[in-house]
């Protein structure tokens, strides 16, 4: 079962690999200008260095479908690029500057994964500050260095496992597992 649950996973983030992630635009926006046109507004004001780079976008819509009463974030817009490579570099140029605005209001850009891929980011983001090197992999794993060797896990359980044999790693590892 967990097999086909990864399967699942990979066919997802491979079908999302191309899609950019906008979260923070208000909703009804895209009504007056049209998404594309909003991307544009976003490159140009944002990224005046990506402005002569024909980006073509292969469709748009709002993300989720529904609205969640309970969270009160807006809706994600969610583009896909026709290449990969300019959608990295509009990532690229978001890290570098920060904070992106969209007509003075603060938004973020972020790659879009499948849930279960950005649940294991998330669980592995406190390992970065412990100077373990951690790398995600996809399908979602984690790669650590330590001592010179390259460690690669599943999951947090068998991580745990391993830090078990390991006092070192154990006591550095403490609180986060």
């Amino acid at each position: 079962m967990k097999k086909h649950e990864s399967n699942i996973r990979d066919l997802w983030d491979n079908m999302k690999w191309a899609n950019l992630c906008i979260i923070g635009i208000p909703e009804g926006e895209e009504k007056d200008n049209g998404i594309e046109n909003i991307f544009e507004e976003i490159n140009a004001g944002n990224f005046p260095n990506l402005k002569d780079t024909d980006f073509k976008i292969q469709e748009s819509h709002r993300a989720p479908n529904k609205l969640n009463p309970n969270r009160p974030t807006l809706k994600h817009i969610i583009i896909k690029i026709a290449k990969v490579n300019n959608k990295e570099r509009i990532l690229k140029a978001a890290r570098q500057k920060q904070n992106v605005t969209c007509k003075g209001t603060p938004i973020r850009l972020s790659a879009a994964f499948s849930t279960e891929t950005l649940q294991a980011r998330r669980e592995w983001q406190a390992l970065k500050g412990k100077n373990i090197q951690p790398r995600i992999l996809y399908p979602a794993r984690i790669s650590f260095k330590t001592k010179g060797e390259i460690k690669i896990f599943s999951n947090k359980q068998k991580l745990k496992e391993y830090s078990n044999t390991k006092p070192i790693l154990k006591e550095i590892l403490k609180g986060l597992l």
